[in-house]
């Protein structure tokens, strides 16, 4: 079974500049998986006449379905209509109920309709005219040599409610009601990209449907699993059988299936067990707390998070022996379990946490590069410590350690072997 495949063409020189960020495209694939329509390319272009001429036929060559949004206005760089016209060898006609139907928006709003937007009723010979109740942009619907060319105003508000009233109905039809695509990310951290790939390319290279994607982000590796299927259930089904071989590779790795992040999964974890917690962070400056702070809820587990910057911080807040930081360095195991357990006493927190090390970029030295960090967990189980080495500059450093906190929380809250 292979499913339909889509591409999606960004049109706008202003979205190649450094103050527009693209976003339909990223809507738009989330509404087509949906409809069981697989995406397998997103390109952003400029409004160049030979440059959308030519994606517009690349694209017509390898997909099922092309949908372009933007270039669809009045002034003379809109020229998605004229470059979707001499891809398909098709002539544009002008449509005097279009241009009516525009003279009479602009009189609702006593203001002259300019000749420049006179071309906003071109309409490409055997296309179907999309209505757009919310702007001047009519989109436009085409079938083309078994293929669907789709034309959208590039303004979000026109452009969603104009593909789901009338685009999405269309290409569902094709589709068949019964065709499905489904998703699931599953989440790991503590691992490399490579590192998990190595495990998990033996599995997933053996299935075609479900497709895997990798992905690696800052203390996390994300494996993508789509899959299509005639129904839910098939669909779920394979999903499942993949997801359950990726289990037996990595068995305790996965900390989410379901969309959750790893702060999420930590707040449930203690919340499902009356636990509470308590940080203290040097090199991290709070950001493990900003972290959970953002998720509903977690004021009934986090019980008290103390930033202790300074070694003087860390001997008023936290009771570190000032005579084992002379020893040691505040970058070192026994000052991160100091850390840990000193927080600990402190609070009526049932499990801490503890993060020191060198964010950079500079305060390194031969012996203590930047990226070390030192990260403690300490509750009834004991005390567990991570020397840690990470790669990167000082925001990356930083998101790092404060994942490798949270995955460590995390396996000593389900009595995983330590990382």
């Amino acid at each position: 079974m292979t499913p339909l495949r889509a591409e999606l063409l960004a049109i706008g020189s202003e979205l190649l500049g450094p103050l527009r960020a693209e976003t339909n495209s990223l809507w738009l694939t989330e509404r087509l998986l949906d409809a069981g329509i697989e995406v397998v390319a997103r390109t952003t272009l400029a409004d160049d006449p030979a440059l959308l001429e030519s994606a517009f036929r690349t694209a017509l060559a390898r997909v099922d379905v092309v949908i372009a949004t933007g270039g669809l206005g009045p002034t003379a760089d809109d020229v998605t209509r004229e470059a979707a016209a001499a891809a398909t060898s098709r002539g544009l006609r002008r449509e005097p109920a279009i241009v009516e139907a525009l003279r009479a928006r602009f009189a609702r709003y006593g203001r002259p309709m300019s000749d420049t937007n006179l071309k906003q009723g071109d309409v490409i010979d055997g296309a179907e005219l999309l209505q757009n109740a919310r702007g001047t942009a009519p989109g436009q619907f085409l079938e083309h040599d078994g293929r669907t060319i789709v034309l959208l105003p590039g303004p979000p508000g026109e452009m969603k409610p104009m593909f789901d009233e009338q685009v999405l109905p269309r290409l569902r039809a094709r589709v068949g009601s019964a065709r499905v695509v489904r998703r699931r990310v599953l989440r790991i951290a503590g691992m490399s990209e490579s590192g998990v790939d190595e495990i998990a390319a033996p599995v997933y290279s053996r299935f075609e449907n479900p497709k895997t994607t990798i992905l690696g982000a800052a203390g996390q590796v994300e494996l993508h699993l789509i899959a299509h299927g005639n129904g839910d259930a098939e669909a779920e089904d394979r999903i499942e059988e993949l997801a359950r071989l990726l289990r037996e590779v990595l068995p305790g790795r996965i900390f989410s299936e379901d969309g959750r992040e790893l702060p999420h999964v930590v707040t449930d974890l203690l919340r499902e067990r009356t636990l509470t917690l308590a940080l203290a962070e040097s090199c991290t400056g709070g950001l493990l707390s900003a972290r959970l702070t953002e998720v509903p809820g977690v004021s009934a587990v986090l019980e008290r998070a103390v930033v202790s910057y300074s070694n003087q911080a860390k001997i008023a807040a936290l009771g570190v022996d000032e005579a084992l930081l002379e020893a040691h360095g505040a970058v070192s195991e026994e000052v991160a379990t100091a850390m840990a357990e000193g927080v600990l006493k402190a609070s009526r927190a049932a499990v801490s946490v503890a993060i020191t090390g060198i964010a950079g970029p500079d305060g390194g030295s031969p012996e203590k590069p930047v990226g070390l960090v030192y990260v403690a967990t300490c509750g009834a189980a004991g005390t567990r410590v991570r020397k840690n080495l990470f790669p990167g500059g000082r925001e990356l450093v930083r998101q790092q350690s404060t994942q490798i906190a949270l995955e460590m929380l995390r396996r000593g809250l389900l009595g995983l072997p330590p990382l």
